[in-house]
């Protein structure tokens, strides 16, 4: 059985990779999407498809609407969505993404840090499990397999 999982979380390091790796390594039969991983794609998409926006505020919201599309449609096709919470970065979208996630039933890990168990205390409550590594997400998602 293949499972499709939604990577959740900011786009600025390699965590995504490190979680394919090691599904990888432990032979998972998992296929991942997530957000647009290229910044510069995903703020300046909008203008590429629609046009030349007049201001900024214009520019953010015509992306918005298509990242947001993007998301939707993802997260609706994947079986389970991890969401990465970590403490360099601000974590809007994590938690949009996370809470969409939830509101659609689909089954949700979050991995986030012990110094961030308060400030997600209820979203960590109406995920389905809540760890602090993603090895331990996988472990999670292994274990669906035995």
């Amino acid at each position: 059985m293949d499972l499709t999982v939604y990577l959740a979380g900011q786009i600025h390091d390699d965590w995504r990779e490190t979680v394919k790796s090691k599904a990888k390594e432990n032979n998972l039969p998992l296929t991942f999407v997530g957000p647009q991983t290229n910044h510069e794609r995903s703020d300046n998409v909008g203008e590429k498809i629609i046009g030349k926006q007049p201001a900024t505020i214009y520019k953010d919201d015509a992306a918005s609407s298509i990242n947001n599309f993007r998301t939707q449609v993802l997260l609706q096709k994947s079986d389970v969505v991890i969401a990465l919470f970590g403490e360099k970065y601000k974590q809007w979208n994590t938690a949009m993404d996370a809470s969409a996630a939830i509101s659609m039933d689909k089954p949700t890990i979050i991995i986030r840090p012990e110094s961030l168990v308060h400030p997600l205390k209820e979203l960590s409550n109406k995920a389905n499990v809540t760890v602090e590594t993603v090895d331990q997400a996988l472990d999670v998602l292994q274990y669906i397999y035995e």
